[in-house]
């Protein structure tokens, strides 16, 4: 069946990671982080560490910082984060310089953009609207709080499906190494960002179409890559 684009017009649709590439989450995933593995009376790693892991999917963090694959306390560890998450730690973010001024380019040259994040549904729309960034949005995509959709390649595919994007006129825009792979996975093209949490090596070996090393930089990425 050929797809019928929805968002029609300028042929470009760009999808933006959240934490890490709009925004600098640190302070509060790493106190809810630490407030999570302190209640479990687990060890916990410097704040540099648990930095480290800001992007990937947090079941994925808390099984590696936990040493196990045991879904009960996993999930006790979600619960404990998000104790403090959901009250006062998504607040404990700021958008990065630039990114309006970049979100405010991308407009001239795009159909539509959107949020693509590994962050719950529930708090980037929170986050989105309180840091004034949902008037360049068309919508917010993240999992669900049980954890559907919490794979980047399956939200990704979520987003294109429900939009009616075509994958060949879609841009994904993060800071990690699961946003080019989702991208890539979904026939999207992809730029790694090099202001957030992923170095550059890791989004080159993922395989980022452009690197981009500063916000005021998007717009020529943009221009060199193909639609």
């Amino acid at each position: 069946m050929t797809l019928t684009p929805h968002w029609s017009g300028m042929t470009r649709v760009l999808l933006f990671d959240l934490d890490g590439t709009l925004t600098d989450p640190r302070p509060g995933i790493v106190r809810c982080m630490r407030y999570a593995l302190e209640k479990l009376g687990a060890p916990c790693p410097s704040d540099d560490v648990l930095a480290s892991f800001i992007g990937p999917s947090l079941r994925g963090t808390f099984a590696t910082l936990l040493e196990t694959s045991d879904r009960q306390l996993i999930e006790r560890a979600l619960a404990f984060y998000r104790e403090q998450y959901g009250e006062t730690g998504l607040f404990e973010n700021h958008v990065y310089d630039g990114v309006t001024r970049m979100l405010d380019d991308a407009r001239l040259t795009a159909s539509a953009s959107f949020v693509a994040t590994l962050k719950p549904k529930t708090y980037a729309d929170r986050i989105v609207h309180r840091l004034g960034l949902a008037r360049y949005f068309a919508g917010v995509y993240g999992p669900e709080l049980e954890g559907k959709f919490d794979d980047k390649v399956d939200l990704l595919a979520h987003l294109l499906a429900t939009e009616k994007i075509s994958p060949e006129s879609t841009v994904m825009i993060g800071d990690r190494a699961g946003d080019i792979v989702a991208a890539r996975a979904n026939g999207a093209r992809s730029i790694g960002v090099l202001w957030g949490y992923g170095s550059e090596s890791e989004l080159a070996d993922a395989g980022a179409d452009r690197l981009c090393a500063s916000p005021s930089e998007l717009a020529s990425c943009l221009s060199r890559i193909p639609i």
